[in-house]
């Protein structure tokens, strides 16, 4: 049975040990996903431990973003935003009602101190997702490296606290890079990074 990957199908048996790796990048990751992959888990479920302090000001200008998962497959990543942005925090895959989507098929919340706000994903995660789909892709070396970009727009309306009412769209790219336990090749990672970065123009 082919192993369950980011932005690919999962059975409900793996989402339920989904658990982030250690401490990477200089930002303290996550140190579990608490009861995100239920049926009735939302962005809130994951990220209610994130503290947010208020900010003033229109967001105008270019945003460089940077979001990142460590030695996970699950729905949880970090963010951090300079530019136009300057805040940081944590990030979930949703579906459009706001229920955590640990296959990875609509939109991401980045819930930042400041507010929140969702990037529409679908289209980056479909060029991923299609590339990966004969992995390993190296197969002497039980070893995968996918880059794929696209544009990836703000959600209309989905801003909050800060960013209410924010607009735009992001240039980003999709890097996937991983060493897999071998052998054989094909069932786990033994290290494994997911960067989603790029910049845009946003305003609110």
């Amino acid at each position: 049975m082919p192993r369950d990957r980011l932005f690919r199908a999962r059975s409900a048996a793996v989402l339920g040990t989904v658990v982030l790796g250690t401490a990477v990048l200089g930002t303290a990751m996550l140190g579990a996903v608490v009861g995100a992959t239920s049926p009735g888990a939302t962005a809130s479920t994951v990220t209610a431990a994130a503290g947010r302090t208020p900010a003033t000001g229109a967001v105008h200008g270019v945003a460089h973003l940077v979001i990142y998962s460590i030695n996970s497959d699950g729905p949880a990543f970090q963010v951090i935003v300079s530019g136009a942005i300057g805040d940081y925090g944590p990030a979930v895959t949703v579906l459009p009602d706001g229920k955590v989507d640990p296959e990875h098929t609509s939109e991401m919340e980045l819930e930042l101190r400041h507010g929140t706000f969702r990037l529409h994903i679908e289209a980056i995660a479909n060029k991923f997702r299609a590339e990966t789909s004969h992995e390993p892709v190296f197969a002497r070396t039980c070893s995968d490296y996918v880059d794929v970009t696209a544009p990836v727009p703000i959600v209309a309306g989905s801003g909050t606290g800060s960013y209410r009412g924010i607009s735009g769209n992001f240039s980003l790219s999709l890097m996937g890079n991983e060493d897999q336990v071998s052998p054989p090749c094909g069932n786990a990672f033994a290290r494994q990074i997911l960067l989603l970065t790029g910049s845009g123009t946003v305003s609110s």
